[in-house]
């Protein structure tokens, strides 16, 4: 069991380590002390989520009908480009966190990690449907144990990159840091819609 769990751990860590929209928006987030623990609470409940339908056989009917994907990869794309966008225009005002006096609304911040979350569609080819097919090779002995380690592994992957900013963010809040943080997630963010859109 405990092997199962270890298994799933790493396998959901494997396909989340990568750097992401969603993973840049924690730790943007984290660093700002900005309405984290939403944001943070957010990205680990989806996981579950998909996590739990790809377990349940839900990725299956992902498979079964392309064009949501393909309707999801183009609203990607668009979202994608118009997060990079702001954070190019961010970093032109570049002021650092003790002097940033724009803060977002918790609904705006809640709105950009959803569709962050939910407009991937690398989401649901890896959440849902690797890690559920994953899961269900595991064995009927095999398959919860492994989808929790999934899921605690998502936990403690987004508590830490979240939390792990946060302390860290009077190093990171001088302007030029913060600048350069801001282009570098613009420039991220635009490879992924270049490479999303290219398929």
């Amino acid at each position: 069991m405990l092997t199962h769990v270890i298994g799933g751990v790493l396998a959901g860590w494997s396909l989340i380590i990568a750097v992401g929209p969603q993973n840049a928006l924690v730790l943007r987030q984290g660093i700002r002390r900005e309405h984290l623990g939403a944001v943070v609470t957010i990205c680990i409940l989806a996981d579950i989520l998909l996590i739990g339908a790809g377990t349940v056989g839900i990725g299956a009917i992902v498979l079964l009908a392309p064009w949501v994907l393909e309707v999801l990869r183009w609203l990607g794309v668009g979202y994608l480009l118009w997060f990079a966008w702001g954070s190019l225009r961010s970093a032109r005002s570049a002021t650092g966190l003790q002097a940033d006096t724009v803060h977002r609304s918790l609904g705006a911040v809640i709105s950009t990690t959803l569709a962050l979350t939910f407009l991937n569609p690398g989401v649901y080819l890896d959440t849902v449907v690797m890690l559920g097919n994953l899961a269900n090779q595991q064995g009927p002995d095999g398959v919860r144990p492994f989808t929790f380690g999934a899921m605690l592994g998502s936990l403690l992957w987004f508590l830490g990159i979240g939390y792990g900013a946060r302390a860290l963010s009077g190093l990171l809040a001088r302007p030029r840091v913060w600048q350069v943080l801001d282009v570098l997630i613009a420039i991220v963010l635009v490879i992924l819609a270049a490479r999303l859109a290219l398929g």
